[in-house]
């Protein structure tokens, strides 16, 4: 036996060298094989770039480039699993023409847009302003439909309350099988006072409670599936068409109102000034909310790109919008539209060059609709949940006590102690 395999060592030692370059290149033609499947990954462009670069240095002994091949194999294999687990490490992109046949990654939109309709979605809209500048009447012309406490509710007596007061109307508007909850808060009372210090209060007592309910119910132990959403997701504030400057009822409100809330300024009634009168003040107003701080919507700091930047800026351009508002249609050349009659002609509401309400409706409803529900979310509603969180933090550790004062106590002591 020994003798053998003394004869089979010396036949391996003494093969021909023919043999073993056929070896050689075998495993070479493997090793690429190997390589070019692990080229094929995205994240080892640099592993072949790397591979390239040191064979054209010359390294062409057959043990010294298998041994580099096994380690830069090892190092793609390292780097493949830290692309997966750390991301952010290592991106590469892969468009539609660089794929080999349809995935089908579109239909996620399709799928979104099922569940949206299904589900349907809620917007809270609310308006702020003295009474006889037409927000009723706005607000109906918004949405081509009597949506209005004044409109919708019957044996409707116009009275000046005494002191602010705050009324919700809900109605659901369905369009094309999307469903849509609208809720139009309105605050009759305001500014109709002799004495109207602090006519503000209530409307941000307002805004706070439903934030202080939405957190309650993110809170809970046990959370529904979908919270009902009552946060007011943009307020639009009405300013007289009186062609000077900001009253300071105006400066105090928004000032105050534009940290917790999306404000939207519009001149109301915006017919009785002429168009260079309407210029003037609208240049009058935007130097006015600069100097004294106020944030209206959209502002600089929430655009996320440059295409995105380039259409708020048209936007604030813009902003107060002067708008007209009206529900009756009127014949204009064979067509039916909105617009007001005067012994003039027919202001078109829905004409840019008689007011800008197509830009207002435009804002509200088919451009950002969707965007003031998140700038409510991800804004407002947070800065406020971190100062209720703080705040409850602080009870805790100061009096060992829950700061959250509900009616299950045992309940909600446990969800304090759980979240907080």
């Amino acid at each position: 036996m020994r003798e053998e395999t003394a004869a089979e060592l010396e036949t391996d030692l003494h093969s021909p060298m023919e043999e073993r370059e056929e070896k050689e290149t075998g495993i070479m033609g493997q090793e690429q094989e190997d390589q070019g499947k692990c080229q094929e990954q995205p994240a080892s462009m640099n592993t072949q770039n790397s591979l390239k670069a040191k064979e054209e240095k010359g390294m062409k002994e057959g043990e010294m480039k298998k041994e580099m091949e096994v380690e830069m194999e090892l190092e793609a294999e390292v780097k493949v699993e830290l692309c997966q687990s750390v991301p952010g490490l290592q991106m590469s992109f892969i468009r539609g023409t660089d794929l080999f046949g349809y995935v089908g990654i579109e239909a996620v939109l399709d799928q979104m847009r099922r569940k949206t309709m299904k589900a349907g979605l809620e917007f809270n809209i609310m308006v702020v302003g003295q009474s006889g500048l037409g927000k009723s009447t706005l607000v109906n012309t918004l949405f081509k439909s009597k949506v209005s406490r004044k409109s919708c509710t019957p044996n409707y007596e116009e009275k000046i309350s005494k002191t602010v007061k705050l009324h919700s109307v809900s109605h659901v508007i369905e369009e094309k099988g999307v469903k849509m909850k609208l809720t139009v808060i309105d605050t009759p009372g305001f500014g109709d006072q002799i004495n109207n210090d602090n006519c503000w209060e209530p409307i941000v007592k307002h805004v706070n409670e439903q934030y202080e309910k939405y957190l309650r119910e993110e809170l809970h132990i046990n959370r529904k599936k979908r919270i009902p959403d009552s946060r007011v997701h943009c307020c639009i504030y009405f300013i007289p068409a009186t062609g000077h400057r900001l009253r300071p009822i105006d400066v105090e409100f928004m000032k105050r109102l534009g940290k917790i809330v999306s404000i939207v300024p519009v001149i109301a009634k915006a017919d009785t000034l002429t168009i260079e009168e309407r210029q003037e003040f609208k240049e009058t107003i935007r130097q006015d909310l600069a100097a004294n701080g106020i944030r209206v919507y959209p502002q600089k700091e929430y655009d996320e790109d440059s295409e995105e930047r380039i259409l708020n800026d048209r936007i604030r351009e813009s902003i107060p919008f002067a708008v007209v508002g009206t529900d009756k249609e009127h014949q204009v050349n064979g067509n039916k539209v909105l617009g007001r009659k005067t012994k003039w002609g027919i202001i078109e509401v829905e004409n840019v060059a008689h007011c800008e309400f197509a830009n207002l409706r435009d804002l509200l409803i088919r451009s950002h609709l969707q965007d003031l529900k998140d700038v409510t979310h991800d804004v407002h509603y947070e800065s406020y949940r971190v100062q209720r969180l703080n705040e409850s933090n602080m009870s805790v550790s100061e009096l060992g006590l829950s700061a959250w004062p509900l009616e299950n106590r045992c309940a909600d002591k446990c969800e304090s102690d759980s979240h907080l």
